[in-house]
């Protein structure tokens, strides 16, 4: 397949891209089209045409626009670059050393599954996104022009055959997660951030209520007849419900759509990640690669015996949203796959050795920043706005929370150093353990502020090419050495950071 394609003279995506190139446009459209559609369904005019003729102009436009962007888009190599030229009016033109290709990956979402077209991304060590997106290719030149990216790149791709990348194989995956592991995860992580965003929503739409209530002088009546003490306990305890309930089924919604069927395949020295039950990734992962590895849980995961690892490699130096789609996360692995994962990635098991404890003072900090400072301006800002001043009922609750999550996450904090590894544990719920060796290291940034110097206390940070991690507050002079220890071991170790 690939002598009979000239990747020296321009290509375009397969005719089938229009659709996908419609797709994104009529999504841009409606995004665009959002406000108006919600102040058209709270106006007293609903007539047909305020919905059929928006929805029409993004319908056609995005016909229109998807067409322009399918004919103005394409790609092909030029002097050792891989050139990609797109844009309706504003024309771009990206360009990519072949030398500087890491990884090629080959994806495809519902729309491109229907289709039976896939995606083509090209990555580059030192980037924080995903430098050049092909949208629609048939599988076949999807993987010649995977072949021949990576040809003339840093690295090579002789390890896993077709079948095998884009997940078409039988064989035995090297680790699998079952579907009670993914349920087991959906039901025990990221749910206080999404209880966060719920509550904040709640809290809002309450706030528009008392709003709508005010205006139409309806609030003392309304309150008056329908609200009472037993009546109000019952409304909290219901919000309160709800938002656990709705936490619980979008985390677990969430993690079924992203982790479903998930394949870890081992070949040679690399291994291949294949997930996705309506948006289908695979991703290589090259031990020589991978910068640093986060092993995270929490209570209830630790009861399930699961653990979420967390892959960063040379390309992601920060975490841009093109990569935070893309994080190599591996969930819901037993402490058996979790040592056989660690094993294969770190060459070796790490192990914990040595103990750096923050000082007591990082606590204290962290009670000023988070509880003291908080709420004296919450408590300023009732006296300026009398009306407002039934919300520091909460504030106990909020004070007792908070405190909780200061103290274990003190207690959590530790620094673990061998002449092999770093070890940097934090998190007050979800306990998060990141592991880097020290050969990897790119820099060390120490940080104290002038009135920290008295007791000796400061901040350190660890720089690799997959992003960094902060240990901190400890006592300064043990953090110098320990900077110093690891550059030294950096400068003598015969090692390569990839």
């Amino acid at each position: 397949m690939e002598q009979q394609i000239n990747f020296n003279t321009p290509q375009r995506q397969s005719l089938l891209g229009i659709f996908i190139m419609f797709a994104d446009s009529f999504q841009e459209g409606v995004r665009a089209l959002l406000p108006f559609v919600v102040i058209s369904l709270f106006s007293e005019k609903k007539k047909w045409l305020f919905y059929v003729i928006p929805f029409a102009i993004v319908l056609v436009g995005g016909l229109i626009i998807g067409y322009f962007r399918y004919l103005n888009f394409t790609f092909f190599i030029e002097d050792g670059d891989f050139v990609l030229r797109k844009g309706i009016f504003k024309k771009t033109r990206i360009a990519v050393p072949l030398h500087k290709i890491q990884q090629v990956n080959i994806n495809q979402n519902f729309i491109q599954r229907i289709l039976k077209v896939y995606e083509l991304e090209v990555d580059t060590a030192g980037s924080s996104k995903t430098e050049i997106t092909i949208k629609a290719v048939s599988r076949q030149y999807a993987l010649a022009l995977k072949q021949r990216l990576l040809q003339d790149g840093a690295v090579t791709d002789d390890t896993f055959n077709d079948d095998e990348f884009l997940g078409l194989t039988k064989q035995k995956p090297f680790i699998y997660i079952s579907f009670s592991s993914i349920l087991k995860t959906g039901i025990t992580s990221n749910y206080v951030r999404s209880f966060g965003i719920l509550f904040a929503f709640f809290i809002s739409t309450f706030q528009h209520l008392d709003d709508y209530l005010t205006y139409n002088d309806t609030k003392e009546s309304f309150i008056h007849d329908y609200f009472n003490t037993e009546f109000l306990l019952r409304f909290i305890a219901s919000i309160i419900f709800s938002i656990l309930l709705l936490t619980l089924l979008i985390n677990l919604g969430r993690t079924i759509l992203r982790f479903y069927d998930f394949k870890v395949t081992k070949e040679k020295n690399s291994l291949l990640l294949s997930h996705g039950l309506i948006n289908t990734q695979n991703t290589i992962i090259r031990p020589d690669k991978v910068q640093m590895v986060t092993v995270g849980r929490n209570y209830f995961q630790k009861k399930f015996d699961i653990n979420d690892v967390k892959i960063r490699q040379a390309s992601d130096l920060e975490q841009s949203k093109d990569r935070a789609k893309m994080s190599m996360e591996i969930p819901g692995v037993n402490e058996t796959e979790k040592n056989i994962l660690l094993e294969f990635l770190l060459e070796k098991m790490p192990e914990r050795g040595f103990a750096v404890k923050p000082n007591f003072r990082k606590m204290i900090f962290e009670t000023f920043t988070l509880i003291i400072a908080p709420v004296g301006l919450l408590y300023g800002y009732t006296k300026l706005v009398p009306p407002v001043a039934g919300i520091l009922m909460v504030v106990p609750f909020y004070v007792v929370f908070v405190g909780i999550l200061i103290y274990f996450a003190f207690r959590n904090s530790r620094l673990f150093i061998t002449p092999d590894f770093i070890i940097r544990q934090r998190g007050a719920w979800d306990i998060d353990n990141d592991i880097l060796m020290p050969h990897k290291i790119q820099g060390i940034q120490l940080q104290q502020y002038f009135w920290q110097k008295m007791s000796d206390v400061g901040v350190i940070k660890i720089y690799t090419a997959g992003g960094h991690t902060t240990f901190g507050l400890a006592n300064f002079t043990q953090l110098k050495k320990l900077a110093n220890y690891w550059l030294y071991q950096v400068e003598t170790t015969d090692k390569n950071w990839m």
